[in-house]
């Protein structure tokens, strides 16, 4: 009877090594956060109008104010009628204009709060911003003043499609 041998491997049991990947991430991570673009994110708060709101009555607890965007002009409404049309500055909107109609507004509606905002669609969104801006904020430069004052107008916007 022969005598076999078996020999038996003997398993080492290697650790992994994770330097290699730890390193890796090391500077991926660096990377990443020195190339990242750090930007300033706002938010404009909007609602939308309520369904009856076109056809309130004109007295001081239920006035409407529209501002109505266009291809080509902003007209300011009550409602029913446009009570101002503000043409184009070439390329853009008159918003120091606008600010100034809805000033005399606000002197008239102290206590109202919003306004209703309806663009066309084709609009660019820049324009959108600056006419939200504007209704919600007049910038007013008094004489002598080297400062400009800001007044609030109406700072709840709702935005809809113009008719």
């Amino acid at each position: 009877m022969s005598i076999r041998h078996h020999y038996r491997r003997k398993h080492k049991e290697e650790d992994i090594d994770v330097t290699p990947l730890l390193n890796v991430m090391v500077v991926l991570i660096a990377f990443l956060i020195f190339s990242a673009v750090f930007s300033r994110v706002t938010i404009q708060e909007i609602t939308l109008p309520t369904q009856g709101e076109g056809s309130a009555l004109q007295d001081k607890q239920n006035a409407v104010i529209d501002v109505i965007v266009r291809g080509n002009t902003l007209e300011i409404g009550d409602g029913k009628n446009i009570i101002v049309t503000i043409p184009k500055l070439g390329e853009k909107y008159d918003t120091q204009r606008l600010s100034e109609n809805l000033l005399v507004l606000k002197d008239k509606y102290k206590d109202k709060q919003d306004a209703n905002i309806l663009f066309e669609p084709d609009i660019e969104y820049e324009f959108m911003i600056q006419i939200m801006d504007a209704v919600k904020i007049a910038e007013i430069r008094r004489e002598g003043a080297q400062t400009v004052e800001k007044i609030s107008l109406f700072p709840e916007v709702s935005l809809g499609d113009a008719p």
